[in-house]
């Protein structure tokens, strides 16, 4: 008897010890310490599909693409305006540019659309990612702490995949538009001899390994971004956050040319035969 009420009063003490823990883990969130969540949080479920801040973000992006898209659009005409005339400049010098790298005009038609949309959507992104709203500025309190709206939906490892998935795509569909399917696959299974057949190997490995290094990238500078600035607004709020909010506007517009150029240049080998290349 002696033994068993000994074993309920160590229960009890474990299970008293377990819930001042949590309760100093709720108070300490509740105390304004920093908060970093490496997956995106669920705000609801439509049709069974679960909604994100950085869905609900993305949903933002486009639409604020597609009403620019719309206003510029419905205005063209012959005597360009000042807004019209930088929009053609710059899809000019775009194309320009991707016709000398291609090194085919009608390639480069093909897929301007495609690296514009993708910079365009990745830039917005991360530009908007410090517009008051956005982050931990407006949410509601979930299990003791604060659940953002809206949240940067490149720091959500699920977005910048999707993205890596549609460039790793493209890339493999414009390798086998311009050399054939046979010829295309021929520089990663090689049978020609020994060495040429490792070739291959490592080149379809590297294939494969894009999806990780364009995902990764991405989410990597971006994500490391927030917890940054997180941090040292926790520690020196009155004095970083200004310049290195501007740094991380920098970093985030030049990750959305890094991303564009990367899919344009593995483009450009896709569709060079490798003896063409040799």
């Amino acid at each position: 008897m002696a033994s068993d009420e000994y074993v309920a009063q160590t229960e009890h003490a474990e299970k008293m010890t377990a819930h001042e823990g949590v309760a100093e883990t709720h108070e300490s969130t509740e105390g304004g310490g920093i908060s970093v969540s490496l997956a995106a949080e669920r705000l609801g479920h439509i049709a069974g599909i679960p909604i994100t801040n950085t869905l609900l973000m993305s949903w933002v992006v486009m639409v604020i693409l597609i009403t620019v898209a719309f206003l510029v659009g419905r205005r063209i005409k012959l005597v360009p305006s000042r807004l019209q005339l930088f929009f053609e400049e710059v899809i000019t010098y775009v194309h320009n540019f991707m016709r000398e790298t291609l090194e085919n005009d009608k390639v480069a038609r093909r897929y301007l659309p495609l690296l514009l949309t993708l910079f365009l959507f990745i830039a917005l992104a991360n530009l908007l990612e410090f517009t008051p709203g956005i982050g931990h500025s407006i949410g509601f309190y979930q299990d003791g702490h604060l659940v953002p709206l809206l949240r940067s939906m490149n720091t959500d490892l699920n977005v910048t995949l999707a993205f890596a998935i549609i460039s790793v795509i493209v890339i493999e569909i414009a390798g086998v538009m311009a050399l054939g399917f046979w010829r295309y696959a021929g520089k990663f299974l090689n049978f020609s001899s020994p060495v040429n057949f490792a070739v291959g190997l490592i080149e379809l490995v590297s294939e494969v390994s894009r999806l990780v290094t364009f995902s990764f990238r991405l989410f990597g500078n971006i994500f490391a971004g927030e917890v940054l600035l997180a941090v040292v607004a926790f520690f020196v709020p009155y004095v970083l956050p200004a310049p290195l909010m501007a740094f991380e506007l920098f970093v985030g517009v030049l990750q959305a040319a890094v991303f564009s150029l990367l899919t344009l240049f593995f483009i450009k080998l896709a569709i060079t035969d490798m003896h063409e290349a040799h």
